[in-house]
């Protein structure tokens, strides 16, 4: 489990493509010193385990449908990433709760600077669109951000500059895809609101 609060931006030391799927090696001096063999950590928001520790950082395995489901398949060596250790349950959720297991990509379509701020409209995948709405929680390549508002199967967040320059968001240009993860509180009501509904056959709510 994450906040969605990036705590130090990586980088792709190297990618060695195999049976299981891709396998990487990341830079992360920052919190080298924080992980362990075995430990979850978020990259892009992507829940990955540490499977081996270097002296600058770590390495992980991405299977394959990771890798076809998210934007981790479309990273080069030297390329930015976002990186958050799991959460201890001491911690406060200064973001919000986030499991790190990404639904989709969402495409950036536009980005305007308003004042010190960033806006960001982003097209959803139509699937994911019920699970957004306006003052929700939206995880974006691992950030915890709020929707500011929804048009159909687009949303935008605002982006605060501590966090503008803080995460790799800064480096994305139009087109570019976003991993993205929805609110579970918000997905797991929805859910169940419609098992109920498919279910009542006719029947009394209550």
């Amino acid at each position: 489990m994450f906040t969605g609060l990036i705590q130090s931006i990586g980088r792709v030391e190297s990618i060695t493509i195999n049976d299981s799927g891709r396998a990487f090696s990341f830079f992360a001096p920052e919190i080298v010193s924080q992980i362990k063999i075995d430990d979850s950590i978020a990259i892009n928001g992507v829940c990955l385990t540490a499977t081996a520790i270097t002296p600058t950082g770590f390495k992980a395995q991405a299977v394959h449908i990771t890798l076809e489901k998210t934007n981790l398949g479309l990273l080069n060596v030297d390329e930015k990433v976002n990186v958050e250790l799991s959460m201890r349950y001491s911690d406060r959720v200064g973001g919000h709760l986030v499991q790190g297991h990404v639904n989709d990509v969402a495409i950036l379509n536009s980005v305007k600077k308003l004042g010190d701020n960033y806006e960001l409209w982003f097209q959803a995948p139509s699937e994911l669109s019920r699970f957004l709405l306006k003052e929700g929680s939206v995880a974006l390549d691992g950030i915890s951000l709020t929707i500011a508002d929804v048009k159909k199967d687009q949303f935008l967040v605002t982006i605060i500059p501590h966090t503008w320059e803080k995460t790799q968001i800064h480096s994305k240009m139009n087109g570019d895809k976003i991993n993205i993860e929805v609110d579970m509180q918000a997905r797991m009501i929805a859910n169940y609101v419609e098992h109920f509904l498919k279910n009542m056959d006719g029947k009394n709510a209550l």
